[in-house]
C-alpha cells in the first residue's frame, strides 16, 4: 500500500511494485558516500576499502537526512 501523498526518493527511482537490482550502486545512493578528506577519514577508521561503495554506504550512511534509512537487514514493509 502507498499513501496518497508518497514521493519517490530520486527521479530515476520511481514507483514500482518489483525490487530495483543492479551490478552497480544507484547513483542516488552513491551520492550519499562523503567523498574527498571526509572519505579518507571514514576509510581509516573503518577499514574499508574506498571502492566498496555498497560496505561504505551500510557503514557511513544509515542515519540519512531525510525519509531514507541504509540498513543491513530484511526489506521492511510500511502496509
Amino acid at each position: 500500500m502507498q499513501a496518497d501523498d508518497a514521493k519517490p526518493i530520486s527521479l530515476t527511482l520511481p514507483f514500482q511494485k518489483e525490487p530495483y537490482q543492479s551490478k552497480i550502486l544507484f547513483p542516488f545512493f552513491d551520492g550519499l558516500i562523503p567523498e574527498g578528506w571526509l572519505l579518507n577519514i571514514a576509510v581509516a577508521n573503518w577499514k574499508i576499502n574506498s571502492r566498496d561503495r555498497f560496505g561504505l554506504l551500510l557503514t557511513l550512511c544509515r542515519d540519512c537526512i531525510g525519509c531514507v534509512s541504509i540498513t543491513n537487514g530484511e526489506i521492511m514493509n510500511y502496509e
